[in-house]
């Protein structure tokens, strides 16, 4: 079961991003990474998506101990925004297309356009915009319209993102969720709007509307700013983990935000207990020049040398259980 990979601290989620679209690259990561030892998939709650991450699945042909989570969030969680581009304002200088680490802005005639199935909502591009020219659209969509047909379709746990400095709304949304699907679920939650106090409050009420080890809490330090390899960059995903922990909450605790390659070296140097390790930016990042290859599956050489890399990072992730 899925809580066997928490409870024998052997979770390694591969986060192919709450906005992801791309199903040719989700089929590809998740084929490479489960047979590479990862165990835990997210993925964007979309049919289309869950499909391709459940051929991925088939690809790597390990049916057991492989579990499949979508993300769904609330009214201003930036991971289900868009980036959308003013032509009227954008002053076609490039700046947007250069600061996209998922290769989401693409040239055009008349200057830079988003591939939105690409984009997962980083801002990376409205910050580096110098004519303020995008925007970011929220896709929310109601829980009671999106989830049922995934859950039709085979999922084995569903990720809150709770990122709202409202808790009365983060609470309201959880109450739904709870009544539309009864298995595990995963809250993820940062200190970006709210205080530590008010963070351990309200994620205190949402674990306990549950049974105990039932709920799994993805302490995020910075949400999707894994692209740097060094301590710093996982610093805040350990601090966030030490400040859950210290809760004493009923649930089982998640690393993620900023994870890379030092993240279990940091935790452990730490002495903070934790039951797995959730990596987005960095491993997308590290094997992209390798799934973007039309001949991914039907070139060995390629292939073999994706698995080799992804598989060394995977190996270095679960040094936080040793």
């Amino acid at each position: 079961m899925l809580y066997d990979i928490f409870k024998e601290k052997r979770c390694f989620k591969l986060v192919c991003g709450a906005g992801n679209g791309d199903v040719e690259q989700i089929e590809r990561l998740i084929a490479l990474y489960s047979l590479s030892g990862c165990n835990f998939f997210d993925v964007r709650a979309d049919i289309d998506v869950v499909k391709a991450a459940k051929r991925g699945l088939e690809r790597a042909g390990i049916k057991d101990d492989r579990y499949l989570c979508v993300s769904v969030g609330i009214k201003g969680d930036p991971h289900i925004n868009k980036a959308y581009i003013d032509k009227n304002s954008c002053i076609k200088c490039g700046a947007c297309f250069s600061s996209c680490i998922h290769e989401a802005i693409q040239e055009t005639t008349d200057g830079y356009e988003v591939v939105l199935k690409k984009c997962l909502g980083c801002e990376k591009c409205k910050t580096e915009c110098p004519n303020n020219a995008i925007e970011m659209k929220s896709m929310f969509k109601p829980l009671a319209e999106l989830l049922p047909p995934l859950i039709d379709l085979g999922i084995d746990a569903v990720e809150f993102h709770a990122v709202d400095g409202d808790k009365d709304n983060i609470l309201n949304e959880w109450n739904e969720l709870n009544r539309i699907f009864d298995g595990p679920i995963s809250i993820s939650i940062d200190r970006l709007k709210l205080g530590d106090e008010a963070l351990i409050d309200v994620t205190k009420k949402m674990v306990e509307s549950r049974k105990p080890f039932t709920t799994i809490i993805q302490a995020d330090g910075c949400p999707m700013s894994g692209g740097k390899d060094n301590y710093r960059t996982t610093l805040q995903a350990v601090a966030s983990a030490e400040l859950f922990e210290g809760a004493n909450l009923d649930a089982y605790i998640m690393m993620s935000g900023g994870t890379n390659t030092k993240s279990a070296a940091l935790v452990k140097m730490c002495e903070i207990p934790i039951d797995g390790i959730a990596v987005g930016t960095f491993a997308r990042k590290i094997v992209k020049d390798y799934i973007s290859r039309d001949d991914f599956f039907d070139n060995k050489e390629v292939f073999e040398k994706a698995l080799e890399i992804s598989t060394n990072f995977v190996n270095t992730v679960l040094e936080f259980n040793k």
